[in-house]
């Protein structure tokens, strides 16, 4: 079997994509729904989701462009859309786009450049006169003259509002500048109030109403609105509209269309941001999977983003509690503030690493959880040269090696290995809290866990079993390792052998057929690595 048919793999523009005839999956049914609504809008979702195409798809319906969407569920829905609206069916109205996507933003004057070069491109098209010098007053003569000059009010569309804020998260000073000017920028939409006829801002952190947005109130954030749950990404229904490709993706993988699907659901799937929302794909792995009929981790492919290495740099995040049920207020979810340590889980709820797994209602709390396999895996690769002097291109020969010597109980020569990697854990990598201090048990255990989990190995941390916390468990298929760390001041390798014995830890591992390991672990604060281990095996 084969097929031809063209996927929209690279496209973020609604009017390219449509006039090429690539394949679209129909998202014109949120765009019905925002423009019976009110007018201002905002959304986030993380990096490769398709807030680029549907604010491209926005354009090109205030732009009038009725050819572009025949057969789609707007075409149908416009005529009673304009009646209710007392206006003609595909009004055309003045549209200003901007887009903020840029990959540096190294002084204050890159973005002022970059709004300014987007205002005279505009000013140009509607041959509008320049009304001042700071890209504010530009905005507000550009809006002000378009409705004088048209008798229609401006839609306003605003791609990655937030970028040039995240990546100078770890500049202060800078980022406070261009923070100011954003500001200043945006107050614009409600000094316009009664000029716009609709606006719309995406990005991936929620504004905050202290900061950047005081001066804007009129904003509806339907980031975790469950009727806006599948604006973005693909939901299961709609993975139905890509069964040839499934079909070919199954054959080439030698397996079932059933089965296909199940792999695709854990690798790809997962991701909800609403209460009661569906969930959906990750569209571009999705679409990455079935244009090249491989399974592969394609959402890493430009690496983790600059601002998130950044914000982990300065945190004390403990890598294994991103394996468990993270719990945290609805409000706070949201709540990611600039340069504050405590805002790790919202920023990595809202740049896709972490999603919505559950609702607690009676508590208000949402539990958090890594979305799907490609994503749990494809972060913790993205770590471990952040932890240590780790190259990328390394890690996968070193950590089959690893695999290979657990797998055949070979506890020895693994530990040479990882004495090899904790050895290049980067001192300037410490969060910032830690500096100047002796390194933490945790610190060490989440190097470990992030290592083993990359083996493809079974592990887990702070295991509760009936007298206590075992530090980490780790499986293969003939064997298991029970952990317990000890840092040098605290504790001798022994010592930790006799709390795994003493407390009874092994009792959980009663009925297991594999050989058990117990294993204890002191490290050595001076040199930084494993200072002493102790191994006994019982059969």
């Amino acid at each position: 079997m084969d097929t031809q048919r063209d996927l929209p793999l690279y496209f973020q523009d609604f009017e390219d994509l449509r006039r090429k005839n690539y394949l679209y999956v129909d998202k014109t049914q949120y765009l019905a729904q925002l423009v019976t609504r009110y007018k201002d809008f905002f959304l986030s979702r993380p990096h490769r989701f398709g807030k680029s195409l549907f604010l491209s798809t926005l354009r090109a319906y205030f732009e009038g462009k009725k050819e572009l969407f025949k057969g789609l569920y707007i075409e149908r829905a416009e005529e009673e859309i304009a009646r209710r609206q007392n206006r003609e069916p595909w009004e055309v109205s003045p549209v200003l786009y901007f887009d903020l996507n840029a990959k540096d933003y190294e002084s204050r004057d890159t973005l002022l450049r970059r709004l300014i070069a987007q205002l005279s491109e505009m000013e140009k098209r509607y041959e509008v006169e320049k009304g001042g010098e700071d890209p504010e007053d530009r905005f507000i003569h550009l809006i002000k003259a378009l409705y004088q000059n048209t008798g229609k009010q401006v839609v306003i569309l605003v791609d990655e509002y937030d970028k040039p804020l995240l990546e100078t998260v770890d500049d202060e000073v800078l980022n406070k500048e261009i923070r100011s000017l954003l500001k200043a920028f945006y107050e614009v939409l409600k000094q316009c109030d009664r000029y716009i006829r609709f606006a719309f801002l995406t990005g991936i952190t929620k504004f905050s109403k202290t900061t950047l947005f005081s001066g804007v109130n009129n904003l509806i954030d339907i980031t975790l609105e469950d009727n806006y749950a599948g604006i973005c990404g693909f939901t299961e229904a709609e993975l139905d509209l890509f069964a040839p490709e499934i079909e070919l993706l199954a054959e080439k993988q030698k397996s079932s269309v059933e089965k296909t699907r199940a792999r695709l659901r854990k690798e790809y799937d997962g991701y909800c941001f609403a209460e009661e929302g569906e969930h959906v794909y990750n569209p571009y792995s999705l679409l990455k999977v079935l244009a090249t009929s491989k399974f592969k981790y394609y959402w890493f492919e430009s690496a983790t983003p600059s601002y998130l290495v950044n914000y982990l740099k300065q945190t004390n995040l403990f890598i294994p509690d991103l394996d468990k049920d993270l719990t945290i207020g609805v409000n706070a979810i949201q709540d990611f503030r600039y340069n504050d340590n405590e805002s790790i889980v919202p920023l990595l709820f809202q740049s896709g690493y972490l999603t919505i797994k559950g609702y607690l209602s009676q508590a208000n709390l949402f539990r958090l959880g890594y979305p799907n396999k490609e994503v749990r895996f494809g972060f913790l690769e993205e770590l471990l040269p952040l932890y240590a002097n780790f190259p990328l291109d390394k890690i996968e020969p070193s950590v089959w090696d690893l695999y290979q010597l657990l797998n055949k109980g070979d506890l020895a020569e693994a530990m040479k290995q990882i004495e090899g990697i904790l050895a290049g854990i980067i001192y300037g990598n410490i969060p910032n809290s830690e500096e100047g201090r002796p390194l933490r048990e945790q610190y060490y255990q989440s190097v470990l866990y992030t290592v083993f989990i990359l083996l493809g190995l079974h592990a887990q941390s702070e295991v509760v079993c009936a007298t206590g916390r075992i530090d980490m468990v780790v499986t293969t298929r003939k064997h298991v390792y029970i952990f317990e760390f000890k840092v040098s001041t605290a504790g001798t390798a022994q010592d930790a052998i006799d709390q795994i014995l003493s407390q009874g830890y092994l009792k959980k591992f009663a009925r297991t057929k594999r050989l058990v390991h117990l294993v204890g672990i002191s490290f050595d604060e001076k040199r930084r690595n494993v200072g002493e281990w102790k191994e006994v095996v019982r059969g």
